[in-house]
Parts: structure tokens; sequence; C-alpha cells
């Protein structure tokens, strides 16, 4: 599989640790959007699309986002998840699940090169002087 094209996106506000979103294509023909680009306590990673995990409320059956206390939809309380269903509460990342990612480590190393030498790239169009615009 080849990497055909990487576009990075500005973030237009400014966070912590979020500098960019990414939109990958694959062979021409397979896109996958939304990858976030991070800065962590060791340097930039790539963070692949996720999204909330939701479970059934009891009562009327709507998808309620994990950790809800109540129901969106009618307001009843929704049963309190234990650890033993895969869940810690108090782990806000056990709360995602990323919707595409990378099976092999040198998959998702290969990714993260491509993506973050196009941020590299950027940034040094936009201000080749000072590399913190992105």
């Amino acid at each position: 599989m080849k990497i055909t094209e990487v576009r990075v996106y500005k973030k237009d506000e400014h966070d912590k640790k979020l500098r960019a979103f990414a939109t990958i294509t694959f062979d021409g023909c397979f896109v996958v959007r939304d990858i976030k680009i991070i800065e962590g306590s060791k340097g930039l990673f790539v963070a692949m699309p996720s999204r909330k995990i939701k479970e059934e409320c009891s009562q009327c059956h709507s998808r309620v986002v994990i950790g809800s206390r109540f129901c969106c939809q009618c307001g009843a309380k929704m049963r309190e998840r234990e650890s033993s269903h895969g869940h810690d509460p108090n782990d806000k990342q056990s709360e995602y699940r990323d919707i595409a990612h990378p099976i092999t480590a040198d998959f998702r190393d290969l990714i993260q090169k491509a993506i973050l030498s196009a941020y590299e790239e950027q940034k040094h169009k936009l201000d080749p002087e000072n590399h913190s615009t992105l």
C-alpha cells in the first residue's frame, strides 16, 4: 500500500497539545480524515480518528455516551459502569475507540513519518523564520 497524498490542516484556535489535523490518501483510492497531530511530552505524535463509545439506555433504548449519568433522550439515570465491563470510569481514554487504525507497528510508523514530515514541511512554508505558527 502506497501513501499518495498527505494534507495537513492548521487548527484555528489555540490548544495546548493539538497542533493540526491531517488527511491521508492510500493508493489514490482510500482516504482517512481527522488524524490528529499532537504535541506530547516526548514530541509530536499522530492519533488516529476516534469516536466516543456509546451504550444503550435501559428505558428508551437510545444510544448514550458511556460515562453519562442520565439519558439525553428520556432523562433516565444510567447504570454505573464497572471495571469488569472493560471500562474504568476514571480513564477518559477508554471512552474512545479508533475508527480506523493501522494493524502493524511498521505501517503505523510509515503513516506517522509521512504525516509529521508534511506537517514540518507546511510549518516551513508558512513561516521559515518562526516554526511555531502551526
